[in-house]
């Protein structure tokens, strides 16, 4: 297991741009607003040339628990009782204040090394308000300046001493299972993704748009490693104004990007709009696999009408990817959360499975014979034979005379004929057209 390192500080201090900075890549969001991030956020980083897991936190500020200020720090708490070092971030430019002084009586009372990170120390007012930060007791600081690079190379100096020596048997040898939680805003995404955990790993209550950045965690479901990501809501682009919900989608999208499933949360109580369309297509567009969670099940009042509805909708709109699993539940008390996880396990099956060359243009054959291909110009095209070069998600690859020029509708046709000869409901498939020369096309 990658040992931890936590990025803790008070609300504005640079955390997440040195979060950045440290990853090698921007992932936080950053913004000059205080509170910006607002739950844990972690990446697979190399520190000092030791490979670690980076955590980043929300702002740490004294607040009744009750409140959302209250939940960041209690979420940031959490963090530093998982962390193997700390790194303690401070503004050197504004110099150290009592929450800085408090938060550092806390850590001086903990067993895990700290180091004390002044950041924005450029300039000559930096440089002299880094050496404020001897007064917390933590040893000497490190002046940095995030934004701009500068002073890394202590940082990653430090980190490579002060963590144990990497155990290589405690490795990871699977890769896990790459899940991103999507849906519009209040679905109840970070509620779905606490009973996953089982834990109150995301910040969530009645105000809508709580998380905003996509914020990852790992668990065992029992067949396996699992990287679940949780998102932002997503709002139609007509609808975000503000820069900083701007940003949380872009940082969605990249999340489902990068992942193998999708699991689309909806508000059962709403049904599917469609904006919820506009997400599961740029889904099947970026051929992720699918899973739809009808969450707020409990709360439908015409469950039968309900569930008509929605297949009645997807029916209609998204004919592309006929056989979507969907799971009704219940993410606040935990009913149906149970069958998710081995229906996306079932997905992700189906979305690496490859058809071996025989079997294919068996099937490809017999298409052909209960549909032929159309006339294009006057004249039948010739397909000839199919191939399936990858999976992730499955790739068919038709060649034959004139094949770029087939109709949308037989490629429909051939798609759907597919999906149903080996049973692969819900999963995005390509359908790739290569014609083959003619040698004698140039002369006359």
């Amino acid at each position: 297991m990658l040992p931890i390192v936590a990025i803790l500080g008070r609300p504005n201090v640079g955390k997440s741009t040195l979060f950045n900075r440290l990853a090698r890549r921007r992932i936080a969001l950053v913004d000059d607003r205080p509170g910006v991030t607002r739950d844990r956020r972690e990446v697979e980083a190399e520190i000092g040339g030791r490979p670690v897991r980076l955590m980043d936190t929300a702002g740490l500020e004294e607040a009744p628990p009750d409140t959302i200020p209250g939940r960041m720090r209690a979420s940031s708490e959490t963090a530093l009782g998982m962390a193997d070092l700390v790194l303690f971030a401070v503004d050197a430019r504004t110099g150290m204040t009592e929450t800085d002084r408090a938060f550092a009586k806390q850590l001086r009372r903990t067993a895990v090394p700290v180091l004390v990170i002044a950041n924005k120390a450029e300039g000559r007012d930096g440089g002299s308000g880094a050496l404020e930060a001897y007064e917390l007791g933590l040893g000497d600081p490190i002046a940095v300046s995030a934004e701009h690079g500068e002073g890394f190379g202590e940082i990653h100096d430090a980190v490579r001493d002060l963590l144990p020596a990497p155990d290589e048997e405690a490795a990871e040898k699977d890769r896990p299972l790459r899940l991103a939680i999507l849906g519009r805003p209040n679905a109840g995404k970070s509620t779905l993704l606490n009973t996953l955990l089982g834990e109150d790993r995301m910040i969530v209550g009645p105000e809508p748009g709580l998380t905003r950045d996509a914020i990852a965690s790992e668990f065992n479901d029992g067949e396996g490693p699992v990287r679940l990501v949780d998102t932002a809501g997503l709002r139609r682009k007509a609808r975000i104004e503000d820069k900083l919900e701007a940003m949380s989608a872009q940082s969605s999208i990249a999340a489902l990007k990068e992942c193998e499933v999708v699991v689309l949360v909806l508000d059962a109580t709403l049904g599917m709009e469609e904006q919820d369309l506009r997400i599961a297509r740029l889904a099947e567009r970026e051929g992720r696999a699918l899973v739809i969670a009808l969450n707020k099940w409990d709360a439908v009042e015409e469950p039968v009408a309900t569930r008509k509805k929605l297949d009645d909708v997807l029916t209609a709109s998204f004919a592309q990817m006929k056989g979507i699993a969907i799971v009704t539940m219940s993410a606040a008390n935990g009913r149906g959360v149970d069958k998710l996880m081995p229906t996306v396990r079932a997905i992700l099956e189906l979305w690496n499975k490859r058809i071996p060359t025989g079997a294919l243009n068996r099937w490809f054959e017999e298409a052909q014979e209960r549909h032929q291909a159309p006339l294009v110009q006057g004249r039948r095209l010739k397909l000839r034979y199919a191939t399936m070069p990858k999976a992730r998600p499955p790739t068919i690859v038709i060649f034959g005379t004139r094949a770029e020029l087939l109709p949308v509708d037989y490629q429909r046709y051939l798609v759907n004929s597919f999906r149903e000869a080996f049973h692969m409901p819900g999963v995005p498939i390509r359908l790739q057209m290569r014609g083959t020369e003619n040698p004698y096309a140039d002369q006359e």
